[in-house]
Order: structure tokens, then C-alpha cells, then sequence
């Protein structure tokens, strides 16, 4: 394939008029810059997170691939983000394509099209640069001349209903699987192509680990439900397994972060101290498709953040995972990384921490280099009685105690997460979040002796996801969740002792609703997200550009005559017999075992100590979830008994 001309002759002339070009024009540090090249047998991928520039560009799964892949010789990776409306309309009026940021290549000109998908609410943007590269939309109108396009990312492990428009979606971890793809693709180009797309496609699926879904197909009951998906090529396994990556300490990405030019949502170097969860949140879709724990080890963190930082540039580096403080050495993390960077410009943060993980020792440390931001906590749950029902295992008594702790050693501010509409709630749970603010208000003004200790709710909408004890829960109706939102609020305005000190932040129930459809949602589904899209959807996680009138009109035009609605996908609770959109994607979750703690869930909601808490298999015996067993893994966690001596003070 001959090299392809750049599109920023082009573009360049623009960008004065469109908002933020700076976007647009690539040039980051750290950025690999690589020739097309000769080799007719280079893996060329476009990386895609479908989102604006200053979110997609910190995302560190799409970081972490771009790297792995540019330290090959015989590959090549570059970025494509989503473009703002206002350069969508310009680039469709001079003939502009799709490009790259690296190198302003046409995404049509690439062998593969990788897109990451965090969130169901970006599927529009996928079909936005789909349309603007000059790729059909549908999977099955294209040609050999058209790239691959993979899904990835927490959304494929239900792709049902974009199964339409990619033409694969991997489970699970990425590094080695694009490794895994390239090779594939490698070998059937130097072989000439045999069989064009279908015959590399046959030997993707044949893997196991890779989903195509042009070789399943889709059987529906009279009712509207499913009867089965099965495959209809030889090469396609009856259930597609996720991959699972260990030993984290062999895979240290990214060594080389990138350095936005435009500010970006996370301005900081982000090191992922371990993967995984085994908490059991029984809503936490996270938590359950990671599974198992695998820590990183605490030399491997320290020459992370050491190499990160002094590649980069950053001023503050974050320690993330689903609940960093659970690393069985993060006490020895926070202590030699304090050490190491006293005295500097760098500081410290973890992300929210659970209630129960929390001490002052800890916080102590990630501040002592004198940034002591607002701490953040997620008791999700109003109620003990609904924290009983998610397996949250966080009392009120525990919540006081460690904000009176947090207060009384100098911070003035806390964040609160909690949800609202969780299976089994009442008017009553969501208004005792109210009730815990104030007394986290009383309490942190008793043990500080000031007036000016503030705490922050913020609440999100439950929206019921695959793979999880609560995937066959209804999800509640909008008007219920905004009515509730409106009680709280009103409620802790009307107490003026303590209105100014509680900020309250929530988003409506129309949004949930509309991921709701999509995280739930089988091929049908894809006819609406077409719909909305020729309609003008674009950037629909932004809540400027959200509508909720054209989801629903879109939908109602889309499903006719199939039997099936909205509500249908979303707040109808399931049976355990109903065949699932994504029962033929093994996330190695049993679903015996998901059912049944369905099951305690609700046991829990009638009677809260008729039913244990379902602990952290981490310190106890297998509570059998399947997933080890199931993926040839195991637990991989300390102590090690390393340190990050000696000392290299910077």
C-alpha cells in the first residue's frame, strides 16, 4: 500500500474557525511518529477513544495499546479522536476524511480500526468518524479496501447492539491481544490476502478471545425475546472467552505518557497499581469483568511513577485501580513514594476510597507535599438497608467515624457517591442520604471546631449492566428517579443549619435511561443508534448535546414491529430462563453463582441479616464466581516484601 498524503494541507486552513483547533493538530510529547513504510506486510492501527480530544487523550487503556504496538518494527499505530460538530461540518464541506493526530493520515488507509469504548453513550460518535473515513457503516458492505474495526473496552463485553457496525470486539485486556490480532493480520498479508476480509476475520474468531458477530446469528421468540445466538461458521467457538493479562510487573505501560498541547480532564500521570476487584459490589459491572486481583509489585509502581514523571513532565501522579487503597502494600507505596518525592513539585492522589480502606496514615502521606484536596468516599448506597442489597459493607457508624477522622486532621471537605435507583429502593433510602450528610456536617464541625467543613453528594443514576448479580434487575423509570432527586434536594435545603455546607449534584434520569437501552440492549438495538445518529446525535455523554426526545423518537421509529421497546430493554426486571444478549460471551462469571447473589440481593432487601455480606475472596476461601477456574487465573497479590530502596531522593 502506497503511503497516504496527509490531510493537513487541508485541514490547516480550518482550523482559525472552528473552537479549540489546537485538538486537532497533534504534536504531543511523547508522541511516536512512525513512516508508513515500505513493508506491504506492516500492521498499520488507528486507535480510537469516541470522545472529544480532551477526554479521549488521558484515556490509558488507548495510551497503553499506541505504545505497545509503536515498539514493534513491523507495526504502526496512530490516534484518532472524535471531532467537535463544528469541524465535522467543515470537514464534510472541503472533503476532509477522518485523520489521525500523529500524522494526519486518512483512517481508511489503515489495516485495523481499534475504537475503546468506557461508555455505551459514545456509539454515535463511532458512527460519526466511521461516516467521515469513508467506511460503510455496516460491517457487511464492506470491502478488502476498508479496515478492520474492532471493538474494545468495558461496553464490548455486551457489542450486541453495534453488532452491526464492527466487524470484531475483543474481551477483555488488550496489550497482548493487539499483539495477538497483529500477527494474524501479518501473516494472512504476506500470504496475499487469501479470502480477503472474511478469511482473516475466521482467523481472528478461531482464536477464542476474539468476537465476530457476522458469524452468529440471531434467533428471536414470537414474544420479542431471544431464542438463541449461535454461529454459523465453523471457525466460531459457541462462547467467546475474555482474555485475561498477568503478571502486570511485565507489562509497565505507559513508560512514555502523553502531553496534551489543549487541557484535557486529568491533567496528571496515572499509574495502574493493580486490576481487578473482588469486593463483589454487586452492581459494579468493573469489579466483576476484571476479575481476578493482579497487583503490581511495589518496586514496579515506584519505577513507574519515577519514569512516568521524569518522561513527562508531571506535576501529580494518581495511583489507580476500582479501590487503590485495597493494594495489599499501598501503605509502603505511599510511605517511599512520599519519601522520594518530598521537597518536590510532585504530589500524590488516590481516586475515591472506600470507607473501610480509609485511614489517616494513608492521607497523611498522599498529602504531605502540602496539596491536601477534598478526600471522596462512595458509600453508594442511602440506606443500610440498600448497602446490604449491593454488598456494600459500609455501616453509617463506619462513614462517621472516618469523616470525623478526615475532619479532625484538617480537611475541610469530603465528596459522597451514592446512587439512586438501585433494585428494591424506596422514597425513604434515597431521602436517608440527606440524613448522613447532615450528621457527617454535625460531626465534622464537633471534632474541627469550625463552621467551614463542607461535604459534597453527588449521585448517579443505576443503570443495570451485563455480567453483573444485577443484570437481570429493572431499571428504574426516569420520572420515579427525578422525583426522588427533586425530594432530596428540597430536603436538605429545607434544613437551613446545614443547606450551605452540603453541595448537591445529580444528573437526571433521561441520560441512565438511554445507557440503559445500550448496555442491555441486543442487535435490535443498533437500528436506533443508526436512527439517532442520521438524526443528528452526536456527543451524547455530554449532556449539551444529549436529547432525550430524539433517543426516544428514534426508538419508536427503529422498533416498530418488532415487539420490543424501550421499557422492554430497560425497566422490566428478567427471569433467570430468558436467553441474554450476551450469554455467548464467556466473562467467566458462573451464571449459577450470579444468580443466586441476585437472589441474596433481594433476600437482603426483606431482611438484611438474613443474608451474609459476600466477602473479598482475596483474604478468605474461593467463594466460587468461576472466574479462575473458568480462565486458567488466579489471585496474584502481596506482600512482596520489596521496598523502593535504595532511595534515589530526586
Amino acid at each position: 500500500m502506497s503511503e497516504p498524503a496527509s490531510v493537513f494541507p487541508r485541514l490547516e486552513p480550518i482550523l482559525p474557525s472552528v473552537q479549540k483547533p489546537i485538538q486537532y493538530v497533534g504534536g504531543e510529547l511523547n508522541a511516536t511518529l512512525k513512516d508508513w513504510g515500505k513493508d506491504t506486510d506492516m500492521v498499520r492501527w488507528a486507535l480510537m477513544y469516541p470522545d472529544a480530544y480532551e477526554v479521549g487523550l488521558p484515556n490509558q487503556g488507548v495510551q497503553i495499546l499506541y505504545e505497545v504496538l509503536n515498539e514493534r518494527d513491523d507495526a504502526l499505530a496512530e490516534r484518532t479522536y472524535s471531532v467537535w460538530p463544528d469541524l465535522e461540518a467543515r470537514m464534510r464541506e472541503h472533503g476532509i476524511p477522518q485523520f489521525t493526530v500523529d500524522c494526519h493520515r486518512p483512517v481508511r488507509a489503515f489495516d485495523l480500526f481499534g475504537i475503546s469504548f468506557s461508555t455505551e453513550l459514545g456509539y454515535t460518535n463511532m458512527l460519526t468518524a466511521l461516516d467521515l473515513a469513508g467506511i460503510p457503516l455496516h460491517s457487511a458492505d464492506r470491502t478488502d479496501d476498508d479496515p478492520i474495526v474492532i471493538a474494545g473496552g468495558h461496553a464490548a463485553f455486551n457489542p450486541e447492539p453495534i453488532a452491526d457496525f464492527v466487524d470484531a470486539a475483543v474481551l477483555g485486556d488488550g496489550e497482548e491481544v493487539v499483539l495477538a490480532i497483529s500477527s494474524v493480520v501479518r501473516e494472512w498479508k504476506a500470504e496475499g490476502r487469501p479470502g480477503g476480509r472474511v478469511e482473516v476475520l475466521a482467523r481472528l474468531a478461531a482464536s477464542g478471545n476474539i468476537y465476530v458477530p457476522a458469524f452468529y446469528d440471531v434467533e428471536y421468540a414470537e414474544d420479542g425475546g431471544l431464542r438463541a445466538v449461535v454461529p454459523n461458521r465453523a471457525e466460531a467457538p459457541p462462547r467467546v472467552r475474555k482474555h485475561t493479562l498477568m503478571d502486570l510487573d511485565s507489562w509497565p505501560y505507559p513508560r512514555k505518557p502523553l502531553v496534551p498541547l489543549a487541557e484535557t480532564v486529568h491533567e496528571r500521570f496515572s499509574v495502574e497499581i493493580f486490576r481487578g476487584c473482588t469486593r463483589g459490589c454487586r452492581f459494579c459491572q468493573a469489579g466483576m469483568i476484571t476479575r481476578p486481583v493482579r497487583e503490581r509489585s511495589i518496586t514496579t509502581i515506584g519505577d513507574m511513577v519515577e519514569q512516568g514523571v521524569r518522561a513527562s513532565g508531571f506535576d501529580e501522579v494518581g495511583l489507580l485501580s476500582l479501590s487503590s487503597a485495597d493494594h495489599t502494600e499501598i501503605a509502603e507505596v505511599a510511605n517511599g513514594l512520599a519519601d522520594r518525592y518530598q521537597g518536590t513539585n510532585v504530589s500524590l492522589s488516590l481516586p475515591s476510597t472506600r470507607v473501610d480502606a480509609f485511614n489517616i496514615t494513608l492521607a497523611n502521606e498522599f498529602s504531605r507535599n502540602g496539596r491536601r484536596s477534598g478526600l471522596t468516599f462512595a458509600p453508594e448506597g442511602g440506606s443500610e438497608r440498600m448497602r446490604k442489597v449491593i454488598n456494600k459493607a459500609v455501616t453509617e457508624e463506619d462513614l462517621i467515624r472516618t469523616v470525623a477522622t478526615a475532619y479532625s486532621h484538617g480537611w475541610r471537605q469530603v465528596k459522597l457517591y451514592f446512587m439512586c435507583g438501585l433494585p428494591t429502593e424506596t422514597d425513604a433510602d434515597v431521602l436517608e442520604i440527606a440524613d448522613l450528610a447532615t450528621k457527617v456536617i454535625a460531626k465534622g464541625r464537633e471534632v474541627s471546631g469550625h463552621n467551614d467543613v463542607r461535604c459534597t453528594v453527588s449521585i448517579g443514576g443505576f443503570v443495570p449492566k451485563a455480567h453483573t448479580p444485577f443484570q437481570w434487575a429493572a431499571q428504574l423509570d426516569a420520572e420515579t428517579t427525578d422525583e426522588r432527586l427533586r425530594q432530596l434536594r428540597d430536603t436538605v435545603r429545607a434544613d437551613r443549619r446545614f443547606a450551605r455546607a452540603i453541595g448537591f449534584r445529580y444528573h437526571d434520569g433521561k441520560p441512565g435511561i438511554i445507557e440503559g437501552l445500550l448496555s442491555r440492549g441486543d442487535r435490535r438495538v443498533g437500528r436506533v443508534i443508526e436512527e439517532v445518529w442520521r438524526a443528528g446525535g452526536r456527543f451524547d455523554g455530554w449532556s449539551e448535546h444529549f436529547s432525550y426526545e430524539r433517543w426516544m423518537n428514534a426508538a419508536a421509529i427503529a422498533l416498530a414491529g418488532t415487539g420490543v421497546d424501550v421499557a422492554w430493554f430497560t425497566t422490566r426486571e428478567r427471569t433467570y430462563a430468558e436467553v441474554l444478549p450476551w450469554d455467548h460471551l464467556d466473562s467467566g462469571l458462573d451464571k449459577d453463582w450470579l444468580w443466586q447473589d441476585w437472589e441474596d440481593a433481594l433476600a437482603a432487601a426483606d431482611d438484611p441479616e438474613s443474608v451474609a455480606d459476600v466477602e473479598d475472596c482475596r483474604w478468605t476461601p474461593c467463594y466460587d464466581c468461576g472466574v479462575c477456574p473458568e480462565m486458567g487465573t488466579d489471585i496474584q497479590i502481596g506482600p512482596t516484601g520489596q521496598t523502593l530502596l535504595p532511595l534515589s531522593v530526586v
